[in-house]
């Protein structure tokens, strides 16, 4: 063993024992051996006599690195030492160089690689009897077959399958490759090909699968009557029908049909070809081979077939081949069905079904054939959507098998779904029947075997719904009335179970407006929502979606569901109780904020004018009055408790704050306000009570954030009577407020100046100080740092606090509140606000930020420079001309970061 056989070893060794700066040195040492001239020459010596596999593959890999990257400079007779050398090896002509072609598979797809480097720089111009020269050694046996077939795979790989990227160059070689071949040694390949299959069909059945995987790929290419003859076709279904043969040769007899098959041609030859093949010969391997990589080879070569016959109905015009193509279909239609029903299924077998639907919205009427078809491609769809029952517990409980499961099932769904709707769309009344059917199926069976039978159905019911009109759902027409009337109906046995919970709810809210116009279901859908099927529901997760959909049915029917006002209180009664029960855990509160959609749903129902004043009233106090007393109670004596009772006192005041807030959605403003003033009476002093909870708990975010959205939403329903309130809020939420929080506050002060303009002028006045100081304590006058490495997360926060800055400032001067800028309070943090609008109108890297900057300086110039002689601010006139006008208008829009070709630019420019 000479040096640089111990330092490929050395390269080569997995060990994990070598020190690593060894490898580098032999690393270095072995690419200093690929600089000499003569590597070739010794590359191919050492691989004539060294029996190392190591060695044998650097060889290989370092000749088809320097054929690669050096022919084009190398001499004459170095190519061909190299041609013949590795021609030697590959046909065996010295029995001494047997050791490389007896090696592993790896070296000998690496010789392969090499010869046709080769080619790619020779064929057919220099060395035009590549292919011919190899026919005489295939008498030699296997070994030399082995090798053939893998150099015609390279060959597809490396040069001519277009399924990889090519360079124009490369595509080039590829064509002038072909070429050469067809006009050359085609028509010798085949009939070498037919030879060694028939010749070694029972001896080596390996090394036939092999020549046909090769045959495979280039039939897409070649004439396809050297392969669609009296000679091959008989021996491929031979191959596949007759004999033990083993599964692996016949799978590779199966893909060449599917590639002759799927080879391009004119439509009317391709359909003489598809009649010709007489492919109903192996449908019944389908069902009586138990083997499931055959039937897989099968179903794509019957995929493959009848997406082929569908072509042709689609590209010929002729009455006859039609009927003929949709013959060939029918014909493997029932195994393709089979296949899908009980085995893997290929995602195009889908997308070729949905082709198929397609074209028989031409059909008018449907033919009694493919309306049995499409009946077949609706229990098809039902059997691969059900869930598999060995993962029910799992779904049941929604453990990290059951989430992967259903995350699975819901994308494997979504083609099925598309297929289901095309044909809901071509045969409404066929889908309809056979949902109907599906369900009454279900049911009738008992409750332990046909949870997933009942969840498949009603998903079929549910995806069926996005494909059919508001309309046809609000009348009913066909069979969705009854089959609508069998959903609200019917209790399910298994309805226990989430996801048949889940299913269900989500298809009556989906067809929720056939409601509108048969209001005598009403109690149907309230007792589904109701009842232990869907608020009561025993699993928590079906409960806060039931919560969620009873709001969305209540959204839709509001005024419908008046009389049932009554009803639906007494039977959300425990679920309201829940929001004021003292001994809450932390476990129980743990992700329950859903629940405040029943107190949404309610608040629609009791906040309609339809509602009598004193019943509205009554409504309203007996929910508002218990949840107000409940926060008193608990913010009552909080400093004194312990840090886990606080928390509890925390969450539980955090989920009543909630609730009231989505109460109070249903409530216009001009109910409470003009109407009813009453009801908005009631609203002010629940805000009175949750201010209160600043007090108590002014550092806890989660609470400031939940007074501040109620905050919110009191400034929509109560208008201008919430006035009073906004002092001692606004003076709240600003004490020990943090920078990250001024965000919030900032949003707040922008709903106000946008509903109220200048009423809101003293407020602002009184709070602007507060709000400056705090935000220049944190954000400096000439910008925060950018660059991906000084972007943390504070620096994230101060970048969003920034923007809503500017976003209020636009909003004072675009709502004639200016003068508030100039006031004795906030006079002195006008320079400060003008150098931080000037800094960014000219150096902020997002355009829409400069853009806004700029806008206020428009602005603030008409409302303080409106008349040329007047000096309404001091000053104010020379700092536009001189640093505005200058810096902005002239030197930033000669910076590279101003792009003229973005439209966010212009209103700048002008």
């Amino acid at each position: 063993m000479d040096d640089l056989e111990r330092a490929i070893l050395v390269i080569f060794d997995e060990s994990g024992t070598l020190d690593d700066d060894l490898k580098k040195q032999a690393e270095l040492y072995c690419n200093d051996v690929k600089e000499k001239p003569l590597i070739c020459r010794l590359c191919i010596e050492k691989l004539c006599f060294s029996n190392l596999v190591q060695v044998q593959f650097w060889c290989l890999q370092t000749l088809h690195e320097v054929i690669r990257t050096r022919y084009l400079t190398m001499t004459p007779d170095e190519r061909h030492m190299i041609r013949g050398s590795v021609f030697s090896i590959v046909c065996l002509e010295d029995k001494n160089l047997t050791r490389v072609l007896e090696g592993p598979a790896f070296i000998k797809n690496k010789l392969a690689q090499v010869l046709i480097t080769l080619i790619y720089f020779e064929y057919p111009l220099v060395w035009s009897s590549v292919f011919v020269d190899f026919f005489p050694h295939l008498s030699k046996g296997n070994v030399v077959i082995d090798m053939f077939c893998r150099v015609l795979n390279a060959l597809d790989d490396e040069l001519i399958n277009l399924d990889y990227p090519r360079t124009p160059e490369e595509l080039t070689v590829a064509g002038r490759v072909k070429d050469a071949m067809r006009q050359q040694c085609v028509c010798q390949i085949v009939r070498v090909w037919y030879d060694i299959v028939s010749m070694y069909r029972n001896s080596d059945q390996e090394l036939c699968t092999s020549v046909l995987d090769s045959m495979r790929r280039y039939i897409s290419w070649i004439d396809i009557g050297l392969i669609v003859n009296d000679a091959f076709i008989p021996l491929l279904f031979d191959l596949i029908l007759v004999g033990p043969l083993s599964v692996q040769l016949r799978g590779a007899a199966v893909r060449c049909l599917l590639a002759v098959v799927s080879k391009r041609m004119e439509p009317q030859s391709k359909l003489s070809l598809l009649r010709s093949l007489q492919i109903s010969r192996v449908l019944r391997l389908v069902t009586e081979d138990g083997d499931a990589e055959l039937v897989s080879d099968i179903a794509a070569l019957l995929s493959g077939y009848a997406v082929e016959a569908l072509d042709c109905f689609k590209h010929l015009n002729s009455e006859d081949a039609k009927g003929i193509s949709m013959e060939l279909l029918s014909e493997v239609f029932p195994s393709i069905f089979y296949v899908m029903k009980n085995f893997e299924v290929d995602v195009n077998i889908i997308q070729f079904l949905s082709g198929y639907v397609a074209i028989l919205k031409s059909f008018a009427p449907l033919p009694e054939k493919q309306l049995l078809h499409l009946g077949q491609i609706l229990e098809v769809i039902l059997v691969l959507i059900r869930y598999d029952p060995a993962y029910r517990t799992n779904l049941d409980f929604m453990d990290k098998i059951g989430k992967e499961e259903e995350d699975r099932m819901v994308e494997f769904r979504k083609d099925l779904f598309v297929l289901l709707r095309t044909v809901g769309r071509v045969a409404p009344d066929v889908t309809q029947l056979f949902i109907r059917n599906s369900l009454a199926s279900a049911v009738s069976r008992s409750s332990d075997s046909n949870v997933e039978e009942v969840e498949g159905a009603l998903s079929l019911l549910y995806a069926l719904g996005e494909s059919i009109s508001e309309e046809t759902i609000r009348t009913g027409s066909g069979l969705l009335s009854e089959l609508l009337l069998m959903l609200l109906s019917t209790k399910f046995p298994c309805h226990s179970n989430r996801l048949v919970a889940l299913v269900y709810l989500e298809t009556v809210t989906r067809y929720v407006k056939f409601i509108q116009d048969n209001t005598q279901y009403i109690p149907m859908v309230l007792a589904a929502f109701l009842d232990e099927r869907g608020i009561h529901h025993s699993n928590i997760n079906v409960s806060r979606r039931a919560s969620y959909l009873f709001m969305r049915v209540v959204k839709l029917l509001k005024m419908k569901l008046v009389p049932f006002i009554e009803t639906i209180l007494q039977s959300l009664q425990d679920t309201v109780a829940q929001f004021t029960i003292t001994n809450y855990t932390t476990e129980e509160l743990s992700g329950s904020e859903d629940g405040s959609h029943i107190f949404e749903a309610i608040g629609l129902l009791i906040g309609t004018e339809d509602v009598l004043p004193e019943k509205q009233s009554d409504y309203l106090s007996s929910l508002l009055s218990p949840l107000c007393q409940q926060v008193e109670a608990l913010l009552k004596n909080a400093k004194l408790l312990n840090a886990e009772e606080t928390n509890a006192k925390i969450a539980v005041t955090q989920q009543i704050i909630m609730a009231i807030n989505s109460l109070s959605k249903g409530f216009s403003e001009r109910l409470v306000t003009a109407s009813r003033p009453a009801i908005g009476l009631m609203f002010k002093q629940t805000l009175d009570v949750l201010l209160q909870v600043l007090v108590i708990f002014p550092k806890v975010e989660p609470l400031r954030n939940k007074v501040t959205s109620f905050i919110h939403r009191m400034v929509d329903t109560l208008g201008a009577s919430v006035f009073p309130y906004l002092p001692k809020a606004l003076e709240q939420l600003l004490e020990e407020i943090e920078p990250k929080q001024m965000v919030g506050f900032l949003l707040l002060l922008n709903q106000l100046i946008c509903k109220f303009n200048t009423l809101v002028h003293d407020i602002l006045e009184e709070i602007f100080p507060s709000v400056a100081e705090r935000i220049f304590s944190v954000i400096p006058r000439n910008g925060l740092p950018s660059g991906p490495d000084a972007i943390t997360e504070e620096i994230r926060e101060l970048q969003e606090l920034q923007r809503t800055l500017y976003t209020f400032l636009h909003v004072i001067t675009t709502h004639d509140l200016s003068p508030v800028f100039l006031s004795p309070k906030c006079k002195a943090y006008l320079d400060p606000v003008m150098q931080l609008l000037l800094y960014s109108s000219c150096n902020h890297k997002d355009i829409l930020v400069r853009k806004a900057c700029v806008q206020i300086f428009i602005r603030l110039i008409k409302d303080w420079c409106a008349q040329p002689y007047e000096e309404k601010v001091p000053g104010f006139r020379s700092f536009v001309i001189e640093a505005f006008a200058t810096n902005c208008c002239l030197y930033s829009v000669l910076d590279r970061s101003f792009e003229l070709h973005d439209a966010n630019t212009v209103p700048n420019i002008s």
